[in-house]
């Protein structure tokens, strides 16, 4: 019914905490003991009735078993729970430290929502069978087990009565559970692609509204949903015929019981008390094979939850391990050379550039143009180390990126991206996100410099106002993106389409810091503006992932034919003057 490995996945998130399920399980044993020996006792109290003894003992034995089976019931139930949590915060921690430790590029790959689905769906299933389930399937064979030896003890005849019933549910079960266990399967599997195109939708919820698209991707996300709802009612349906037909096979068999044992006690082969303590077995017999098989369908959904979670470990993470000796920081020469480099986002994808050379000054702003797919974004992604290169090498101070960390190399960087998100929480949290220990006074700096002092202060709350993206225009997020990169003071600074969607007082300011910073370090800008590169040091010309030309906006006017052509297509060339 399980395969071995996949049980051998599941215990590798249980392995750490084996002492408290043995210990949960001893009490649920123990537990289970009280239960079990309480029809005997019954029995004690209905001989002693008939033979005219005192009560006194076997009662005070019943209420004894009563309360202490309540204690060992309550002390497992909260030990078993806590554990079940300590396996979900396990998962959840190692989970979330593996998506941000994991190469950017297969991150990339896969739909966030999925990823967020795994995190939050998955482990819940994780931990009933992690916990609960295993040492619940335990006790409850242990009990079924337990309960058919006493029956055995009071009536071998009665005992075969309920045997035959007891096999008639074991075997429906063990013919429902797979087809249960596939069809939740199917419904999870559903599921965490709702959670995937419904983050996608809700990220892009002005692009959906006004495209008039929320009935069509409403569908799209129903269409999931009504498979999972699909595979989900198959699963119900499954689990209630296989209860309807345990809970039938158990009454007959206590009408059986009665009626064989009515007649056995009228032959005087069974004694009263003994036919009404093994009835007691018989209606107590319902919970261990309740037991069993909710745990049996628990476990099978824990499975494929812990193999779907255990699928994140194959991510590929960032070793940020340096393989040898860092020699100290350079003063001179160029902070960053490309050399020869080739780089894919994937084995089987075709270059997304090739043969880059290139080196970056100590000072000054380098500007990166080029038609859509050039490679502009990807060469970005080099320098950051989000991607690796096939071919070539990336150095950094003259030392090649791989004898760096992943960390070493980013510190000396600073990124502010196209898309300009805001990350969850204050202004504050967003400005200090690259430099924890930023002062007070550095952070209002940033935001005078960006043009956001204003508005800062017009906050409720100022600097510790919880930010949203609903709240924050594209501007403020570019700019806010931009404060925090100032504020780390990189040597390098890359910043891609970093004035799209400012106005040109705003731009103008923005331009003023980036020409402050080329003062004092490396500046590098993708754009498709001319009044953002019009002021560069160095402007590279990129096309199908290769560098073109470079040169100076004059000098790439006169000589080359796509920059022309880039700078006429963007209505630039009559924004400013030029030598052409």
């Amino acid at each position: 019914m399980f395969n071995p490995d996949s049980l051998r996945i599941l215990w590798s998130f249980a392995r750490p905490h084996r002492r408290a399920l043995g210990g949960g399980l001893l009490l649920a044993l123990a537990a289970s003991a009280m239960g079990l020996a309480t029809p005997m006792v019954t029995k004690q109290v209905l001989d002693a009735l008939g033979d005219g003894a005192s009560l006194r003992g076997p009662v005070l034995i019943l209420l004894g078993l009563l309360l202490v089976g309540a204690v060992l019931y309550c002390a497992e139930w909260i030990l078993i729970g806590t554990v079940g949590e300590r396996v979900v915060l396990a998962a959840r921690e190692s989970m979330v430290r593996r998506f941000l430790r994991a190469a950017v590029p297969a991150i990339a790959k896969r739909p966030t929502g999925e990823l967020v689905t795994r995190t939050v769906s998955d482990t819940l299933l994780l931990r009933e069978a992690a916990s609960s389930s295993v040492t619940g399937l335990i006790n409850s064979v242990v009990m079924l087990v337990g309960t058919l030896v006493l029956m055995a003890v009071l009536d071998p005849v009665l005992l075969g009565t309920t045997v035959a019933a007891v096999l008639i549910v074991i075997v429906l079960f063990a013919v429902l559970m797979p087809a249960i266990a596939k069809a939740q399967e199917r419904a999870q599997e559903h599921v965490g692609r709702v959670g995937a195109v419904l983050e996608g939708t809700l990220r892009a919820i002005r692009t959906v509204k006004a495209s008039g698209a929320e009935d069509r991707q409403g569908e799209l996300i129903a269409k999931d949903a009504r498979a999972a709802a699909r595979h989900g009612i198959r699963a119900v349906r499954l689990e209630a015929t296989a209860w309807t037909v345990a809970w039938t096979g158990v009454q007959l068999a206590v009408i059986l019981i009665l009626a064989v044992g009515a007649w056995r006690v009228g032959e005087g082969r069974l004694e009263v008390s003994s036919l009404i303590a093994f009835l007691l077995y018989a209606f107590g017999l319902m919970e261990p094979v309740t037991e069993l098989s909710q745990n049996l369908t628990a476990l099978q959904s824990g499975i494929a939850a812990a193999e779907r979670i255990k699928s994140v470990e194959q991510l590929p993470i960032e070793d940020d391990e340096p393989r040898t000796a860092v020699p100290d920081r350079r003063t001179s020469g160029p902070v960053i050379q490309v050399r020869g480099v080739t780089a894919a986002y994937g084995p089987d994808q075709e270059p997304a550039v090739r043969g880059l050379d290139l080196e970056l000054p100590r000072q000054g702003h380098v500007a990166v143009v080029g038609p859509s797919g050039a490679g502009k974004t990807t060469l970005f992604s080099l320098l950051l180390r989000f991607l690796e290169p096939q071919e070539g090498e990336l150095l950094l101070d003259g030392v090649p990126y791989e004898r760096h960390g992943y960390a070493a190399v980013r510190s000396r960087l600073a990124y502010v991206e196209q898309d300009t998100p805001v990350v969850p929480g204050t202004l504050r949290d967003n400005l200090v996100h690259s430099r924890p220990d930023a002062g007070e006074d550095e952070m209002h700096q940033v935001l005078a410099d960006v043009k956001l002092a204003q508005k800062v202060a017009a906050l409720p709350e100022g600097l510790d106002t919880e930010l949203s993206a609903a709240a924050v225009s594209g501007g403020e997020r570019q700019r806010i993106a931009l404060a925090r990169a100032l504020l780390r003071r990189p040597d390098v600074l890359l910043l891609d389409e970093a004035t799209a969607q400012l106005d040109a007082l705003t731009e103008a300011a923005v331009h003023e810091c980036v020409r402050r910073r080329a003062r004092e370090g490396t500046v590098v800008t993708i754009a498709h503006r001319l009044s953002t590169v019009v002021d560069a040091d160095t402007i590279v010309v990129m096309e199908s992932g290769r560098i073109r030309a470079r040169g100076t906006h004059e000098e790439l006017l006169a000589r080359d034919l796509l920059y022309r052509e880039l700078v006429a297509a963007l209505r630039m060339a009559d924004e400013v003057p030029t030598t052409a």
